[in-house]
Order: structure tokens, then C-alpha cells, then sequence
């Protein structure tokens, strides 16, 4: 009821402002009628943006523009539900939960607790072995450079692979820094580990294994089961970041032995700015604690937890628990739709990763003769991304891409689609047709397709630079 109030009174004063009403957002395919006229709500698919129209322009001006959305692997919309679940504590809950002493505590207390509860349900877990973070990054640093420490006396050396994130790459460089040894696995053309090169690269003093669930840039599963099968049998903890993979596929840390698990808020259509880890109880994983305080979170993670946040965490948990077999197939649909109208449309086109072991909601492709920042700009009426990475003042190829051995050329164009809950078919096909439009585009003007269609193998030219 405050809430509802609140929003009359913010209403009443826009209503009694002077000059120009701010028209109604919408989005760019929207404008174009591929998605009909329908009014906005909780039902559509495609969420309507917030951002409110330029009150500078002239009254005639039209609605705002915004992009199509295909990057959910960077971020996702938050879902309506968790929304709802999210309201009440931001506004007459909001109590510590830390406050033992009266009610305001008590709440907060229980809805985190509920919370832990909803989060440990959907990897199998106990809830006792969540632990609440910032997000993905911090559960990151907490496993790798926690164990790493704590068991620094008799353990030296970790193991990770090439293609990881950035905060696990960096949190092992930061190690070895230290004194620690760590062991930078190669994946295979398909972006897949080979297990026997694992089992080899176990020492004795190997304190733990880290490897990703599924990849953030080309959407490759790793054998997840099976390498926390050689990790229990050598004695050796096992680390996975699964932001990318939490609520989009099946996860139990006992059937698969992982002794630690990192999950991300903003990647399963929850709040940015919170996430969890999971630290196996029995047998026990100890990790130094990175930062002092209060000792929150069994000592191992201190500051005050945010109820709210943790609310949404727990409510996207529960929702992407119901709704995973649904989710998957739909978007899995989705995928071979967009993946099978580009090919047929487009030659030269090359997708990155195994396309069996692969989460269909990632899809990274390859054009050919086509640099992938020019499309990027080309479609600036879909948020997509990159494979390739602008760094200082040259233009670095993405290293997944480099790890599985793609060609520099054809690192340098590729392009991340990413499909998710929201995603629609029209959405889709708009961006199928806008791509195959602007790549046609931009290899007409290109000297190197003209060659390849006059039959030249640019392989074998000796360039020269001046």
C-alpha cells in the first residue's frame, strides 16, 4: 500500500508538471510492427525499457528508440516475479538480518534464511553451504584464492584452464604472485578440456581444480561430472563457475563432486549485485576469509547481507527451478532457428565450439572477411557483443577464441548471440535478417571477399607491410 501510494503521488506531480509530456518508450523492432500493437505487461516476452523520452526534443518528437536485446549472457532482464518477491522488502522489511534483538531482524533473518534455502534446492545443496556474495567475481576470488591460502602450508599449486573468466584468470595470476604454482590447461579445437591432460597436470601438492561450467563467450559445456570424478578420486578440491550455467541446466554438486560452486544474481534474471558460493560441509572445504569484519556469513564472507537482494536471488532460484525444462527447449529452438536461417543464407560462416556439448542460449559465429566491430556498428538495432576485444589502442582477438585455435582473421569477426526467457521469435528473425543484410553489405566492399569469389586462397599470399 505505500508502495502504491508513493507511485500516485510521483504520478499526480508528473501529471501537474509544466511543459512537454515524455512519450512512451518503446523499442526499435517494436516501431518497425513486427511485434503488432499490443500494450506492454508482464505477459510479453520482450520487457520495455524504462529510459524516458529526451524532454528537451520537440513535442512532435517520436518515441524513443531502444535495441533489441540479445546479450543476455553479459547480463538478463529481471523477471517480473522476482520483482514481486524483491517490493516488499525494499520498502517495510527492512530490517538487519542481523539484529537479533527485535522483530525488524527476525523478518529479514527468515527471508534470508528462505532465501539460502531456495538457492541450495537448485544445486542439490545444503542449505548450511550457501554463502552469500557480491556476485560471481567475488565467489571467484573467495574459492580460489581462499583455498589456495588456507591449505598454503602443505599445497602449492592449482589448476585452471585457458578459457576461464577473467576474475579467475587474474585471481591465479594474483596467486602465483605469491609463490604459487599454477597450471593453465589447453582446451581442445572444441573448446572442451582433454581429461587425461587433467588427470596429468595433478601433483601431489595440487590444492584444487578450476574449471568453468559453461563458457561466458562460446557457450561450451565442460564435462563437469567427470572431472569431479578425478578431483575426488586424487583428493583434490574441485572448483566450478557456473554463473553462466546455474538455472539453465541441470546441476547437483553431489552426483557431480563439486566441492565448490560460484553463482551470479544477474545471469539467472535476478538483481545485479549479489550472488552466492557453495562450500561443501562434508567433507569440509576450508577457505581463508578475504575481508574482515563481523563475521556474516559463518565467518567466511563478513558484511551485512542485503535482504532484498538476497530475496531476488533466492526467487530466480525458485523460478529458474520450474521453469528450466520449459526454458531450455524453448530457447533451444531458438538457436537452430537463428543458427540454421544465418547458414543458409550466408556462406563462409563459422560457429565457435562444439555445437553437442553446448548450452544453445550461446552462440558465437564467424563471418568471414567481415570484421566484427563494423557489423557490431552495423547493428546498432541489436545489443549484441563481441568475440574480439579492443585493448589499449589495438584490437586483441578474443583469447577463448585464440585458446581453441581459431584463425586471427576469423577471431576478429566473430559475433556473441545470446538467446534467453524473454527472447522472442520475432526478435529473432529481425536479427537474422539484419545480419545476413549487413553482412552482404559489408563483404561487397571488402577487397578480400572479391578476391576469395575470383578463387584466390589468401592463405598462400605473401603480404608485405609498408
Amino acid at each position: 500500500m505505500l508502495l502504491r501510494a508513493a507511485w500516485r503521488r510521483a504520478a499526480v506531480a508528473v501529471t501537474a508538471a509544466p511543459g512537454p509530456k515524455p512519450a512512451a518508450p518503446t523499442r526499435g523492432l517494436r516501431l518497425r510492427g513486427t511485434l503488432g500493437s499490443r500494450s506492454p505487461g508482464v505477459g510479453d516476452h520482450a520487457p520495455q525499457s524504462a529510459v524516458p523520452a529526451d524532454t528537451t526534443a520537440a513535442p512532435e518528437a517520436g518515441p524513443v528508440l531502444r535495441p533489441l536485446y540479445m546479450d543476455v549472457q553479459a547480463t538478463t532482464p529481471l523477471d517480473p516475479r522476482v520483482l514481486d518477491a524483491m517490493l516488499p522488502y525494499l520498502i517495510n522489511y527492512y530490517g538487519n538480518p542481523h539484529s537479533r534483538t527485535h522483530a525488524y531482524g527476525w523478518e529479514s533473518e527468515a527471508a534470508m534464511e528462505r532465501a539460502r534455502q531456495q538457492v541450495a534446492s537448485l544445486i542439490g545443496a545444503d542449505p548450511r553451504e550457501i554463502i552469500f556474495t557480491s556476485g560471481a567475481t567475488e565467489s571467484n576470488n573467495i574459492a580460489i584464492k581462499g583455498v589456495a591460502r588456507f591449505y598454503r602450508s602443505r599445497k602449492k599449486h592449482l589448476i585452471t584452464t585457458q578459457t576461464e573468466h577473467k576474475c579467475v584468470l587474474d585471481s591465479c595470476r594474483s596467486l602465483e604472485a605469491e609463490g604459487f604454482q599454477v597450471t593453465y590447461l589447453p582446451v581442445q579445437k572444441s573448446g572442451i578440456i582433454d581429461l587425461k591432460e587433467l588427470e596429468a597436470a595433478i601433483q601431489p601438492d595440487t590444492s584444487l581444480v578450476s574449471v568453468m561450467t559453461v563458457n561466458n563467450e562460446i557457450g561450451v559445456k565442460q564435462p563437469i561430472a567427470e572431472i569431479g570424478q578425478i578431483c575426488s578420486s586424487r583428493k583434490v578440491y574441485f572448483h566450478t563457475d557456473a554463473a553462466q550455467a546455474v538455472g539453465k541446466i541441470p546441476l547437483d554438486v553431489n552426483d557431480m563432486k563439486i566441492d565448490l560452486m560460484s553463482i551470479s544474481g544477474h545471469k539467472i534474471y535476478g538483481p545485479k549485485g549479489v550472488g552466492a558460493i557453495y562450500i561443501r560441509r562434508r567433507p569440509r572445504v576450508r577457505v581463508e576469509a578475504l575481508q574482515s569484519g563481523g563475521g556474516q556469513e559463518r565467518g567466511m564472507r563478513s558484511g551485512t547481507v542485503p535482504t532484498p537482494l538476497v530475496v531476488g536471488l533466492g526467487a530466480a532460484c525458485e523460478v529458474a527451478q520450474q521453469e528450466m525444462e520449459y526454458d531450455h527447449k524453448r530457447i533451444s529452438k531458438l538457436a537452430e532457428r537463428l543458427i540454421q536461417n544465418i547458414m543458409k543464407s550466408l556462406p563462409d560462416v563459422v560457429m565457435n565450439g562444439d555445437p553437442e556439448h553446448h548450452y544453445p542460449g550461446c552462440i558465437n559465429l564467424s563471418f568471414a572477411y567481415v570484421e566484427g566491430e563494423s557489423l557490431l556498428m552495423a547493428l546498432k538495432d541489436v545489443a549484441l557483443s563481441s568475440g574480439s576485444a579492443c585493448t589499449s589502442a589495438s584490437l586483441e582477438p578474443s583469447y577463448v577464441l585464440r585458446a581453441i585455435g581459431t584463425d586471427e582473421d576469423l577471431a576478429h569477426s566473430s559475433i556473441r548471440f545470446g538467446i534467453g526467457r524473454f527472447t522472442t521469435e520475432e526478435e529473432v528473425d529481425y536479427t537474422v535478417e539484419k545480419c545476413i543484410q549487413h553482412v552482404k553489405r559489408l563483404r561487397e566492399m571488402s577487397p578480400l571477399w572479391e578476391m576469395v569469389q575470383d578463387g584466390i586462397d589468401l592463405k598462400s599470399i605473401k603480404w608485405t607491410q609498408h
